[in-house]
């Protein structure tokens, strides 16, 4: 079976069960994403050349407070707070010539504000409002069109380099590309869904596009920090789970306070 084939359907059948258990039931998609944090988890722990069984207790506790009892409002803030912090500081690190200073002294840190709550933010996205089931499918979708006409782009017309140091292969068309690809997507969403104005999709494609690539961006210093290719080997054609989910993971604390802010505004 050619690499493409074994990417294709291993790409469809995760599509289809994030789809199906975001509108089948929110306890299937819970338990999805639990199992998908598990297998994260263990993927950057191995990374990080680290074993700490507390964020997998955190997970599933932080997954139960979040989407089970009534959230207070300043725990809720101060975790958003301190995730941010994590995800800017990774973002800085990726400036750094050799080393992830937080990936050196601080991975328990990383561990609980970085994988844990991304997961846990887009587990919240479907009982934040009625029917945000469907939102948190359009941001899914949107991902997925970046990722894809950012890789068809860059391969096919990328000359540019994005971030060759830690990416030689990314390219500025290749994200520009995608980028453009989920704006227009972003439209076909809002003809479809309407549940949020055209101008809230539009700026869901800016953010993953954005935090999507730089999600990527930080992962790949990770593998070249582990000196890996990819963090597993879970899903055929992609690699693990990690892999497959590092954009998403780290836009989903964006897309997240968007959606927060834009119901604040609206």
């Amino acid at each position: 079976m050619s690499e493409l084939l074994k990417r294709s359907i291993t790409g469809a059948l995760y599509i289809i069960i994030i789809v199906s258990t975001a509108f089948l039931s929110h306890y299937l998609l819970l338990l999805f994403f639990t199992i998908v944090g598990f297998i994260c988890l263990r993927e950057f722990q191995t990374l990080l050349k680290f074993r700490n069984i507390i964020s997998y207790i955190s997970l599933i506790v932080l997954l139960y407070y979040f989407n089970f009892t009534e959230i207070y409002l300043p725990l809720l803030i101060a975790y958003l707070a301190m995730t941010l912090v994590v995800k800017i500081f990774l973002l800085k690190d990726l400036y750094t010539l050799h080393d992830i200073p937080i990936f050196d002294g601080r991975k328990h840190l990383l561990t609980l504000f970085y994988i844990v709550p991304s997961i846990i933010f887009l587990t919240m996205i479907p009982v934040y409002k009625e029917d945000y089931e469907y939102v948190l499918v359009g941001t899914f979708v949107l991902i997925w069109t970046n990722d894809s006409f950012a890789y068809l782009v860059g391969k096919n017309f990328g000359k540019t380099k994005l971030f060759e140091r830690i990416s030689p292969k990314k390219t500025i068309e290749g994200f520009l590309g995608g980028a453009i690809a989920s704006i227009i997507i972003s439209y076909l969403i809002f003809i479809y869904i309407d549940l949020l104005p055209l101008w809230a999709w539009i700026m869901l494609a800016i953010i993953v596009s954005i935090f999507g690539t730089l999600g990527d961006l930080v992962q790949s210093k990770f593998k070249r920090k582990a000196d890996v290719k990819d963090s597993g080997k879970i899903m055929p054609g992609h690699g693990g789970i990690f892999d497959r989910m590092d954009s998403m993971l780290f836009s989903s604390t964006f897309v997240f306070i968007f959606i927060l802010l834009l119901d604040y505004v609206s």
